[in-house]
């Protein structure tokens, strides 16, 4: 313990006025060892030693004299200030990112045990086209897949299925005006389209799929049931 007693301001025998700065060399000293029991230093992706054997924050982009300096610098307030900083802009960027609406990977949508455990190749490529039925005006959507490297296309024919906003876990909040698509073709990743959330025709000719085993391109046509909104079919 400090010897305190003989310091300004104390009487005899007392354990005498700490010092603002005392104080302050205190906390960061307890600060400091709280730091050392919990924190892992080889996992810090912003602690960094450079060539005169001091440390850099990547962080903060400050300098330190060791390894316990810059514990206490964690501790502080302006690194504690640009973690969060820096956690707002993920959050941001992933947002964005979640709001593209013409193709998206969707890691647990359709894809079996046993797939889970092999290499993905990637993403297909596609093409999306659009049009309207000559006699009926419905609205249509054609889309093709190419998987050029699948190895057995006889026995692998990718598999679609219609998701609701409120399965999927990219696009937050859900928006009830939009539906997915979804193709799934091992060992391809499962792609994810975003389409309208109006009632699909299901009519003869209305609603087809060809998987060409040659070319290895699968095609699925639909079209929207003219004139009737979602909420109007319920």
């Amino acid at each position: 313990m400090a010897d305190r007693q003989n310091r300004v301001g104390s009487k005899f025998g007392g354990g005498g006025v700490s010092s603002t700065q005392q104080s302050e060399r205190e906390r960061k000293e307890r600060l400091r060892e709280l730091a050392l029991e919990t924190i892992d230093l080889a996992k810090d992706p912003y602690l960094m030693r450079n060539h005169l054997g001091t440390y850099e924050c990547k962080l903060c982009l400050t300098l330190h004299t060791n390894e316990a300096n810059y514990l206490s610098h964690t501790q502080g307030k302006k690194h504690q200030a640009g973690l969060a900083r820096r956690a707002a802009m993920e959050a941001k960027l992933a947002r964005q990112k979640g709001e593209t609406d013409v193709m998206m990977p969707l890691k647990s949508a359709l894809q079996s045990t046993r797939s889970a455990s092999k290499v993905k190749i990637g993403r297909p490529g596609y093409e999306v086209s659009k049009s309207r039925d000559p006699q009926s005006n419905e609205r249509c959507l054609t889309f093709e897949l190419h998987y050029p490297e699948l190895d057995d296309p006889k026995s692998r024919q990718p598999r679609h299925r219609f998701m609701s906003a409120y399965e999927q876990r990219v696009e937050t909040p859900p928006d009830r005006n939009y539906q997915y698509l979804l193709v799934a073709c091992d060992p391809y990743e499962t792609v994810a389209f975003k389409i309208p959330n109006e009632p699909i025709n299901r009519g003869e000719g209305k609603f087809v799929t060809n998987w060409d085993t040659t070319g290895k391109v699968f095609t699925l046509t639909l079209h929207f049931v003219e004139g009737q909104s979602a909420s109007q079919e319920q």
